[in-house]
């Protein structure tokens, strides 16, 4: 088997498939999560919410990047493990 057949072959072992499906959705959760985070410092920094709000929104932030930290623990990944590069686009994480 030539090195080209060898590198088009499909990975059939049920570990990694999971490891590769879970490290997908978390890293599609982890994106949703940074652009709400975005989003929120915007709404934040625009002065068009109420303090409790504020406070609401800062402790939701935190529970979802406890709640990710969480996830990345229970199936042995690391966050900066979820980033993608898009190539000459950069990554699709942002690094915080």
């Amino acid at each position: 088997m030539g090195d080209d057949e060898r590198k088009n072959r499909i990975d059939a072992d049920p570990e990694t498939a999971e490891r590769s499906l879970v490290s997908l959705v978390l890293t599609v959760v982890e994106l949703l999560r940074q652009l709400m985070e975005r989003q929120a410092l915007r709404r934040v920094d625009h002065g068009d919410l109420d303090d409790d709000k504020v406070e609401e929104i800062g402790q939701t932030l935190m529970y979802l990047d406890l709640r990710m930290e969480e996830l990345c623990d229970h199936f042995g990944l690391e966050r900066r493990e979820l980033n993608i590069d898009l190539g000459p686009l950069g990554s699709l994480l942002s690094e915080e």
